[in-house]
């Protein structure tokens, strides 16, 4: 949402070749409570005031000696390619109303000037025009988070698969139970494990093949939160045979 301040503290920009005009304007902005108000009389700098200070909005006299205010809205559309172009024109001719908004201007005010007028169409086209700049920014932002999330999602799959690269047989998850809940390596068919048994087998079952003992150790460090190394231990295979596992 706006609030008043943000109104009446937009940047705004007032070309006119006569200086009565000029005076005119500042005064009746300033009389209405905006704060930041630049002029020019040069209607050749206004692109590259604007390039500098992107103004919020121009109020762009369109009957200029040299460069009028419709060869202005040319150039400044060059600079916005792809935004929005905040000109309101002054003119006094009625028939160029219509030329200028579609040349790109987004409204009017007429000659002569009208308080009420001026007032209001500069603050309802100042409220399009910052609504218009949050999105752009919010958009900025969900942008960077976007990114910045898929760094994070890139750096992780990366640490995971030096991790299964690093492993020298298998990569496996289980619970606080012993149970088998993620298996990768095919140097599980080498040992005759299938990883479709060790993910059916209850708890109870595949607790029950590891060594006691052992398994209260590595349970120990696993709540403990302790880092371990190379710790050997063993499963006892339903057809009695023995196998033995180096973890960390």
């Amino acid at each position: 949402m706006l609030s008043r301040s943000d109104i009446f503290n937009a940047n705004l920009l007032v070309v006119d070749d006569q200086e009565v005009n000029v005076r005119l304007l500042e005064v009746m902005l300033r009389g209405a409570g905006y704060t930041r108000i630049a002029s020019t009389q040069n209607p050749y700098e206004v692109c590259e005031l604007y390039r500098k200070n992107r103004y919020d909005l121009i109020l762009l006299d369109l009957q200029m000696p040299g460069m009028d205010g419709f060869q202005v809205l040319e150039g400044l559309k060059k600079i916005e390619t792809d935004g929005y172009l905040p000109v309101l024109v002054i003119t006094a001719q009625p028939d160029h109303k219509l030329r200028a908004l579609q040349a790109g201007a987004k409204d009017f005010i007429s000659k002569p000037f009208d308080l009420t007028e001026i007032q209001t169409r500069i603050h309802n086209m100042l409220e399009v025009r910052l609504l218009y700049k949050q999105i752009e920014n919010h958009n900025k932002v969900l942008e960077q988070t976007v990114e910045a999330r898929t760094a994070e999602l890139r750096e992780s799959e990366a640490r995971f698969r030096r991790l299964t690269e690093l492993s020298s047989d298998w990569y496996w998850e289980q619970d606080e139970t012993g149970h088998f809940t993620k298996v990768y390596g095919v140097v599980l068919e080498m040992l005759g494990i299938e990883v479709d048994d060790l993910l059916s087998e209850s708890s109870e079952t595949q607790a029950a093949h590891w060594n006691k003992d052992e398994q209260a150790i590595l349970l120990e460090y696993i709540a403990a939160r302790r880092p371990f190394l190379d710790f050997v231990y063993r499963r006892h295979n339903p057809d009695g045979s023995q196998q033995y596992f180096m973890i960390s």
